[in-house]
């Protein structure tokens, strides 16, 4: 009776208050045997550098303490400078916010804090990068100090008493700031320029999120446990389509919601149950999306059409509305999916007592995974100028990707975010070299002896928008090459050393937040339509282009060259006019086995370009079957289309985690129209027309520095200089 009694003051002390916009799933408080795995769990992260000590907890407020300090004696020069009374100079404030990881409180050690400069009116942004740049320039302990003030965020980093910080800026419309001021009000946001709206989001979008978490402590535990696994399995990056710390943020707070007295070790459980069974692309909401009359532009799918093919929408919880997940493509959807499943069933197995948290957090071997794989280097003759070469290409990967999907014969390009050196002897001309990997599946094609695979455009076009976008913001320079080579796993050996092909187990924290890889949970989703059992005659070197498909090589060449792969360099300057872009996003077409279609299935948004060596696929007709947006402003898209593959996971598992992933559908469904489950019975769906969404185009005669490097890459030309632009042919033939 007493072990009743007190189980029942227990659960009376659970949280009771209703967060999220579903009621939760389960408010079952933990037991004493969670609360040991949870210990586990924390034993299991610390070697990894997860959790900071006190000294350096308490460093980094007084180097905050320190920069609040600068920022309001700055403000205040700035203020008398301009006349203003001194009864408003001594009241005119200035402060620092917090944002990122470090407020959401899941630093690591040594990593750097993401903080806002707030300004009253009269402070312009020229005065931030001016003044408070020279008052920086002159402070004790400010090391590596750089502005850049043509980026999207437009953002001053520097180094300050070994803490580094990057520090972004926004002006209020308001006289005075105060110690007390609360950036959650929407008001807030009126009358600025969009600029500000940017800096102010990420404190916004932060603040919000921990407000709609039932326990501070508990999410960002599981958040440190969360992200440590994404970094581990290589799917932490949201610059090449996986998820940014924000988006899995906001995974975790949705599982917090759902679950909101589970203790650390539970939630980490729930959080692979979830979203292993999540219906994509329905979007994760921490809460309904509020009106407002600032009439900024937010994520809508009934407004904006280009919503309507985000693959994994994870929507911000503060106004503006945005999707954090717009990079993700349907391999990058795929891959993550498949880890969320191999999570699942490493923690069913270590909350059984069949293992420990340190099979979870185990890396995988991306380079056994596969049997094809193209090799992307990046080379330049300095460091400087490679440092910025690589910064650009590895932003376009995720271009490379969406065009690989396009090509009917590939199944799924799985890119490795972690970068390696590239052989110096492979590249004689520069020392500066960057590789970074992926992994290639191909369909299997009923019927047929031999597959001819030509990835020359899909290369091409990659190449095309990355030399057009350095060439546009006055980045390209002699030396500056991307080459790409399609190789066999067996050929890897020439590109990696053996220790980095072999799996490994235990890496420094440096490794971690660097390191990814691939699956290593069997795809047999995957698998079932690959030529795996295939031999295929493919000499893993590119052909001289442009060439005929009749240019195959010899038997002799073959054998002779399968060796060592290499890429082809063509020599001459090529002057391209100003190329059409593709109109993406636009829903996949059923594609006849002989014909190529430009359309691409439902991946992200990613602008392509068609040089004009390279002849236009031809277009078929596409499926304009589309969800129809709910009434709230969400879509849901339904199976009816024909992308290439198919991403919605099935429901298999145990009754108790059918029963439990049965009740969150249900729930997470009242925020739709009612009527949804009927219409998803019946499969039927209204079109939302035909129409692509045209990319926008540059004006090409624009002569001095563009003002972002957030560029569409569609109209600008190929630079014809004479700098040379490395075009490869890959063509290869796979056999049964």
């Amino acid at each position: 009776m007493k072990e009743m009694s007190a189980n029942t003051v227990l659960d009376s002390q659970c949280q009771q208050k209703h967060y999220g916009i579903t009621s939760p799933i389960s408010l079952a408080c933990p037991k004493e045997i969670d609360h040991i795995y949870t210990q586990k769990l924390i034993d299991a992260m610390k070697p990894f550098g997860v959790f900071e000590d006190e000294e350096e907890l308490n460093h980094r407020l007084v180097v905050l303490g320190k920069l609040n300090n600068l920022v309001k004696e700055w403000i205040s020069d700035v203020s008398e400078s301009k006349n203003l009374p001194p009864s408003v100079v001594a009241t005119v404030g200035g402060k620092i916010f917090t944002f990122g990881s470090y407020r959401l409180g899941v630093h690591t050690k040594g990593a750097d804090i993401d903080a806002l400069c707030v300004a009253p009116r009269h402070v312009e942004r020229s005065d931030f990068f001016q003044s408070f740049f020279e008052k920086l320039k002159h402070q004790d302990g400010i090391r590596n100090l750089r502005a850049v003030e043509d980026a999207f965020v437009p953002v001053i980093k520097f180094e300050f008493d070994g803490i580094e910080i990057d520090l972004v800026f926004a002006r209020l419309a308001i006289q005075t700031i105060s110690d007390n001021l609360d950036l959650r009000d929407d008001s807030r946001l009126r009358s600025l320029d969009i600029r500000c709206i940017r800096s102010l989001n990420g404190c916004r979008v932060t603040d919000e999120i921990l407000h709609l978490v039932p326990n501070k402590e508990t999410f960002r535990l599981t958040l440190r446990a969360v992200k440590l696994w994404a970094k581990r399995r290589g799917i932490y990056s949201n610059m090449l389509g996986f998820l940014g710390g924000v988006s899995w943020a906001m995974l975790v707070a949705r599982t917090c919601q759902l679950y909101p007295n589970a203790a650390a070790s539970t939630l980490v459980h729930k959080f692979f149950l979830v979203f292993s069974k999540w219906e994509w692309p329905n979007p994760v909401l921490l809460k309904q999306p509020e009106e407002s009359n600032l009439n900024l532009p937010v994520w809508d799918p009934r407004v904006n059409p280009s919503d309507r093919y985000h693959l994994m929408p994870i929507i911000t919880p503060a106004y503006p509305q945005q999707n954090s997940t717009y990079n993700v493509s349907t391999s990058t959807r795929t891959v993550m999916v498949e880890e969320f499943k191999q999570g699942l069933a490493v923690t069913d197995e270590i909350l059984q007592g069949k293992s420990d948290w340190s099979k979870l957090l185990e890396p995988p071997n991306f380079f056994q995974k596969y049997r094809h794989y193209i090799v992307l280097t990046a080379s330049a003759s300095t460091e400087e100028n490679h440092l910025e070469w690589v910064g650009l290409v590895e932003s376009k990967i995720r271009v490379l990707v969406g065009n690989l999907e396009r090509n009917e014969f590939i199944t799924l390009a799985h890119v490795n975010p972690q970068s390696f050196p590239g052989n110096k002897e492979h590249h004689k001309d520069n020392n500066y070299i960057s590789m970074w990997f992926l992994g290639i599946i191909f369909r299997r094609v009923e019927n047929a002896e031999s597959v001819n695979i030509d990835l020359t455009y899909d290369i091409q076009s990659f190449t095309d928008t990355v030399y057009r976008q350095a060439n546009n913001i006055n980045m390209l320079k002699e030396g500056m090459k991307i080459e790409a080579t399609h190789v066999k796993k067996k050929q890897l050996h020439h590109y990696l050393p053996a220790e980095i092909l072999q799996k490994k187990k235990k890496q420094s924290l440096s490794d971690v937040s660097r390191s990814s890889g691939g699956l290593q949970s069997k795809r047999s989703s995957l698998d079932s339509s690959c030529l795996d059992s295939s031999r295929d005659t493919d000499n893993g070197t590119p052909f001289n282009s442009p060439a005929s498909k009749s240019d195959s090589p010899s038997v002799g060449e073959t054998e002779r060259n399968s060796a060592e792969p290499a890429a082809v360099i063509v020599e001459k300057p090529l002057s391209v006019p100003p190329a059409q872009g593709l109109s993406i996003p636009v829903i996949g077409a059923k594609v006849d086995s002989t014909v190529k279609a430009v359309s691409p299935p439902a991946v992200c948004t990613i602008p392509t370009v068609v040089g004009r060596n390279v002849i236009p696929r031809i277009t078929t007709p596409h499926n304009p079957a589309q969800g129809q947006p709910h009434l709230n402003g969400m879509s849901n898209i339904t199976k009816t289309v024909t992308p290439k593959r198919a991403h919605s996971p099935s429901i298999d598992g145990t009754p108790k985690r059918l029963k439990d992933i049965e009740k969150f559908i249900r729930l997470e469904s009242t925020f739709k129209d009612p009527r949804a489950a009927e219409e998803r019975k019946r499969k039927s769906v209204d079109a939302i027309g035909g129409e692509s969404m045209p990319i926008p185009t540059i004006d090409t005669s624009r002569k001095k520095r563009l003002p972002s490097k957030e560029l569409p890459d569609s109209s600008s030309p190929v630079p014809a200089n004479n700098i040379r632009v490395i075009k490869n042919s890959i063509r290869l033939t796979l056999n049964r």
